[in-house]
């Protein structure tokens, strides 16, 4: 499947063919670095997406618009030598969100803005998401309404790529939307959707749509957003159960034109992902996985550095970070509760991983950087690797791995992927 091809991936799908892609949903450097070498590896796309609060015209959390974030990753590929024909851009949860305090014409004016930012700047897959309201609104909209708002977010993208003389991008519909970043609390099950709930999705936006004069865009549409029964909370992971989404999965042979999407995949099983895959599950959301990774080999490193590399005074990683989310809890005060021990492993340890918004901060960046210097370029020992970053142990081993500080953190990251990378095979 080509970049170009993912706006035919629901016709190969329903053609019999086998077809997967993984989203790989990071703002971080070396998460997007990663991914871009496992689709050299694997000789495939590679899909990267942004969401409205990571990216939008504002600079997001990230700082970043929609075309800084397209150069960003652009320069990353030049760097790792990934053809950039073979990279597929995304925008993931588009809409009032960003803004959903505000009035909901001044909020959607605001969504408007940021979808014509996305599709001006080459982003091609876009994910429509206007199910919540704005203020002085209920949490939840009635479908109908949720639908006119993705259409009228559509028709500001289709002008956009019209004005900038750029291919029609394909959509991405559904309002059974996972929180993102995980849940907030305990898990023990959840209900996948049920087909009829899907059904309604699809035809309440291919009417709203058609009443807008969009039902081209409409034809464009390639994925339905479902809840196919996985989801990560603090410290659990409920894995995909093919017998409780059997009749979901069969629901989409009466829909064509479209494949699902699932997010909140991080955690999942090879085993799991393989299965959301076969029963047409073919795009596969992640992005906390990766960072969480991420996170555990730097955290294992500075065990190392305090090793191989002894440095009396220095301030842990660990502590370092804590002391940067203490003193600015916005990114994760609202998500964890508890107190004391219970509260600290949150901050660093929850699948969650909200620890991710930190480091872009010049304080974690900082640490990262004093890190990085204390062990340079000097070989790891295999002992060290085995003790403190031991999934990467077999790579280093057999040679696949240089162990060097920067090539296992990349490492850790391809490692989350590699499971995604054999489902999507």
């Amino acid at each position: 499947m080509t970049p170009d091809g993912i706006a035919d991936i629901a016709r190969l799908r329903h053609a019999g063919t086998r077809v997967g892609i993984t989203s790989v949903c990071t703002a971080h450097p070396l998460a997007i670095e990663a991914a871009l070498l496992q689709g050299i590896a694997d000789g495939a796309p590679v899909l990267i997406e942004a969401t409205c609060n990571q990216v939008n015209q504002d600079g997001g959390y990230t700082g970043m618009t929609p075309a800084g974030f397209r150069d960003f990753v652009l320069g990353i590929a030049a760097r790792v030598g990934f053809d950039p024909a073979r990279l597929i851009l995304g925008g993931d949860h588009l809409g009032p969100n960003p803004w959903r305090a505000k009035p909901a014409e001044e909020a959607m004016a605001k969504a408007e803005a940021m979808i014509a930012a996305y599709a001006a700047a080459g982003f091609s897959k876009l994910h429509l998401d206007t199910s919540m309201g704005c203020h002085g609104e209920p949490a939840a909209l009635a479908d109908e309404q949720t639908a006119a708002r993705a259409a009228r977010l559509a028709g500001a993208a289709e002008r956009a790529v019209a004005e900038a003389g750029l291919p029609p991008p394909v959509y991405v519909i559904g309002t059974e939307v996972p929180v993102p970043g995980g849940a907030t609390h305990a898990l023990d099950h959840l209900e996948a959707t049920r087909p009829e709930a899907a059904f309604a999705t699809v035809e309440v936006h291919r009417a709203a749509f058609a009443a807008a004069g969009l039902s081209g865009a409409f034809g464009r549409a390639i994925g339905v957003v479902v809840q196919p029964g996985v989801e990560f909370g603090h410290a659990d992971v409920i894995g995909y159960d093919p017998a409780a989404a059997r009749d979901l999965a069969a629901a989409l042979e009466r829909l064509p034109q479209f494949v699902f999407e699932a997010h909140s995949t991080d955690y999942q099983s090879a085993a799991a992902l393989r299965a959301l895959v076969d029963d047409g599950f073919a795009i596969l959301k992640v992005g906390p996985g990766l960072t969480f990774a991420l996170r555990e080999a730097l955290y294992g490193l500075d065990h190392v550095a305090d090793v191989v590399a002894p440095q009396p005074g220095a301030t842990p990683l660990r502590d370092a970070m804590d002391r940067l989310m203490l003193a600015e809890p916005g990114h994760w005060r609202r998500y964890y509760d508890g107190e004391g021990a219970d509260l600290v492993a949150q901050r660093h340890f929850s699948y969650s991983d909200r620890i991710r918004y930190y480091w872009p901060h010049p304080d974690a960046q900082a640490a990262v950087d004093a890190l990085m210097a204390r062990l340079g370029d000097r070989p790891i020992p295999e002992t060290l690797v085995s003790q403190y970053l031991p999934r990467l142990w077999d790579g280093v081993r057999d040679g696949a791995v240089r162990p060097v500080a920067r090539d296992l953190l990349v490492a850790a990251v391809r490692a989350a992927l590699a499971p995604y990378s054999a489902a999507c095979a």
